[in-house]
């Protein structure tokens, strides 16, 4: 937590104009949005634009952060995991010098709030998304740490799962830097606080629990055989049970093999049984209405073309019989 004469050094009114004194650039704050250990962040704007702000009076703090995104941007480009980086810069105020960056504002709701939304059946998707975009940091020398639900925002459509702080990744082979104990397998009793592939497919794994137990739990025993008993308890979580133990357990090497056996569990789970109810029933009213559409031309179809087969036996009919009257004529007068 920030400690608090941080955070009144950076505590700032609404309306306030921050100008960068390196970039000369402007930012309008709106609102806070949050504040953890290294800094505070507020919603801005910039040339009418919305941006998020963040800053402390921690100048290493800063520079690591943004060092991240600029990572992140390398590795994974537009609409990466983390948030664009806008700006750096620092700021003049009547405390003295305060170090703040600039970065993409992502709007949306939280993960819990988002399933809460639209369904629990989109929770293995959005894991799919968060599981690649984890193999892709990993691949380059970073572990994620603090992942939670509330770190991370559901931006689109389409659905997009994007992070909001990056403030606990941490080169690989180091400490972890920030945590949060319900997804910290230190916490739990299975592993270390090493920065490692295996420490954030841990915390994706309790918050795939964390889906089924909005409010989590507490420690009792602690271990595998409390969290198993935690994800029994859920019908939901049962199709996933293997894949969450496993990463559990610490049993995944990558984030691709833990990917790749979700992709299977919901290939052998049947699709109604994961998918969204009300995006279910909204696909059946639209496909009865497709079909009672394409009923509705065919008898339209079909009417016309008897319509025209009508006329045409008419006027074939007509034919026939003007030809056999002028041939009795033409006999009669021969």
């Amino acid at each position: 937590m920030m400690n608090h004469s941080l955070k009144s050094r950076c505590k700032i009114s609404p309306g306030t104009v921050i100008t960068g004194k390196w970039h000369g650039n402007k930012y309008t704050i709106i609102k806070e949005l949050g504040f953890g250990a290294n800094g505070i962040v507020y919603l801005a704007t910039h040339n009418g634009n919305k941006v998020a702000l963040k800053m402390s009076d921690n100048g290493m703090s800063i520079t690591s952060e943004v060092n991240v995104l600029k990572s992140f941007a390398k590795v994974q480009g537009p609409g990466a995991l983390g948030p664009s980086l806008l700006d750096v810069d620092d700021w003049k105020s009547s405390a003295g010098i305060i170090s703040f960056y600039v970065m993409e504002y992502i709007h949306g709701p939280d993960l819990l709030a988002f399933l809460q939304q639209k369904g629990k059946g989109w929770m293995p998707v959005l894991f799919l998304q968060l599981l690649n975009d984890l193999a892709r940091l990993h691949e380059n020398g970073w572990v994620f740490g603090d992942l939670k639900p509330e770190n991370l925002i559901i931006s689109g459509p389409p659905p997009k799962i994007r992070c909001i702080d990056v403030g606990g990744t941490t080169i690989q082979g180091r400490a972890i830097k920030e945590f949060t104990e319900f997804y910290d397998r230190g916490y739990w009793g299975l592993g270390s606080r090493r920065a490692e592939a295996g420490y954030d497919l841990f915390s994706a794994a309790m918050m795939m629990i964390n889906t089924a137990y909005p409010k989590r739990f507490n420690k009792a025993a602690g271990g595998i055989t409390q969290l198993r008993e935690a994800i029994r308890g859920k019908s939901e979580l049962l199709p996933y049970e293997s894949v969450i133990v496993k990463a559990l357990q610490g049993r995944y090497i990558s984030a691709k093999e833990m990917r790749a056996e979700l992709l299977d569990c919901m290939n052998d789970y049947p699709a109604s049984k994961h998918t969204n109810p009300s995006a279910s029933a909204a696909v059946k009213r639209k496909r009865a209405a497709v079909n009672q559409a394409a009923a509705q031309m065919t008898r339209q179809h079909y009417r016309k073309h008897k319509k025209k087969r009508g006329w045409l036996e008419f006027f074939t009919i007509s034919v026939v019989v003007t030809c056999l009257y002028a041939l009795y004529i033409f006999l009669k007068l021969q």
